[in-house]
């Protein structure tokens, strides 16, 4: 979402008809990310300008028509595992004596998550009902790690996701509610929902919840344009009475630093430190009581320390998994192919429509594969072993069951989270084949 608005008060800002080049100082503040901009060509301007007649303020982005090059070649069920990237930060963390420190190392896991963004921070696929994404990690220390997500409803769309390394005693499950709106000169996404992660060699922590802040697109009709992480989001241990309330700041007009945040860790009515710093460089810790201050993460330095994942051969994935399914509107869009990649997004989203009639004309309703709602919070359909051991088996055996590959105990890593899609021969998707001679205008992502 925040890359299409970037992209479209770059271009309006600097036109003055829809074949018009921007001003040569039509250009982004000084002290943000180059990655944060990009440039439009000239057919895109021109469905860009259309796009934004279609706006009003406070309208639900969700019902708006949206162009594939603003795409980033991905769904948001594997968007989500950026925030698995860095598991030595919270690897371990079940051994520390001392409450106040778990907390802070499971902190540094929801902080160190934020840095990863693909250029012009464009917006993920959107997944359809029933899409799931699955994968596994393998890391060095011979242990292993496994991801599924789902799409578990439509309206209003949720996304559920679950996290397990059972040797590493740690678990993470969580769900994603996004919602856009447009504000006039700027776009905001809410991001409700919240991330549960379990220190499994600590179960009398319980549970560590935290939410998500929102997300601003500044000066997309006029003004200089800046992309922003805002508001306030919480992490909490009721267990240990432990609380950080942590700010994303926004720069003001007139002074403040982009991407800037600050917080504090606070134990009843007992404050035990401060959070500050850039969650797109350094953020630091500093101890209330001795004053000593500490790295939590260092974009800039430990960033591309990213872990792997292996992610099954599409032709070995379901018809309805992220990489098979979108395989087609991926291709597209790597091509620069936006006719291609419209008639690949409209096959697929037909599909699911079609099917969605489908059901409402039966009276069926859709049942998750892999999660289900209970006491108010969607949970993975699995009962996991106490025995490490028994639970990586377990959980392999739920999650990979229909990939035969994956049964392999030395495997080939052939992803990571900045290589999209580089499986050479991708099979054609049953739903990607439905309507895919259609090259009309895309529904909403």
């Amino acid at each position: 979402m925040m890359g299409l608005f970037s992209q479209a008060g770059s271009h309006l800002r600097g036109v003055t008809g829809t074949n018009a080049k921007p001003r040569e100082d039509d250009k982004a503040p000084e002290d943000t990310e180059p990655d944060d901009t990009s440039i439009l060509d000239e057919n895109e301007g021109s469905i860009i300008l259309s796009l934004i007649s279609q706006l009003r303020v406070g309208m639900d982005l969700s019902r708006v028509t949206f162009p594939t090059f603003v795409l980033e070649p991905r769904s948001m069920l594997e968007r989500i595992t950026d925030f698995m990237s860095h598991p030595d930060l919270i690897f371990g963390a079940e051994k520390c004596d001392d409450p106040e420190e778990r907390f802070i190392r499971v902190l540094q896991y929801y902080l160190a998550g934020w840095h990863i963004k693909p250029k012009g921070v464009k917006k993920p696929y959107n997944p359809v009902l029933g899409e799931f994404f699955r994968c596994r990690y393998d890391y060095s220390n011979g242990t292993q790690g496994f991801y599924i997500a789902e799409q578990v409803s439509h309206h209003p769309p949720i996304s559920a996701f679950f996290y397990i390394s059972p040797s590493n005693h740690l678990s993470i499950i969580g769900e994603l509610r996004p919602k856009s709106k447009f504000l006039g000169n700027s776009v905001s996404t809410t991001m409700e929902g919240e991330n549960r992660v379990r220190l499994l060699g600590k179960e009398e922590d319980g549970e560590y919840v935290i939410t998500m802040p929102n997300m601003y697109a500044r000066g997309i009709l006029f003004g200089k344009m800046v992309l922003e992480l805002g508001d306030m989001c919480v992490m909490k241990n009721e267990k240990n009475g432990l609380v950080c309330d942590l700010e994303f700041k926004t720069k003001g007009f007139f002074s403040g630093t982009y991407n800037a945040i600050a917080g504090k860790i606070r134990r009843g009515s007992t404050d035990i430190g401060e959070i500050s710093g850039r969650w797109s460089h350094v953020m630091d810790f500093k101890n209330s009581k001795t004053g000593a201050k500490r790295v939590l993460f260092d974009a800039v330095k430990d960033g591309q320390n990213v872990s792997p994942k292996w992610v099954p051969p599409e032709d070995e994935q379901e018809p309805n998994e992220s990489r098979r399914l979108w395989t087609h509107l991926t291709a597209a869009i790597n091509a620069k192919d936006m006719d291609a990649a419209t008639t690949a997004k409209s096959a697929v989203e037909d599909a699911q429509r079609e099917q969605r009639k489908r059901m409402e004309e039966s009276g069926e309703k859709h049942v998750p594969r892999f999660f289900k709602f209970e006491d108010g919070k969607w949970v993975p359909k699995i009962e996991i072993p106490k025995d490490p051991e028994a639970a990586t088996q377990v959980v392999k055996e739920w999650i990979f069951a229909s990939c035969p590959s994956a049964k392999s105990s030395t495997p080939t890593i052939t992803v990571n989270t900045n290589n999209v899609n580089n499986n050479k021969s991708p099979p054609t998707s049953p739903l990607s084949k439905s309507k895919s001679k259609r090259k009309d205008s895309p529904a909403s992502p």
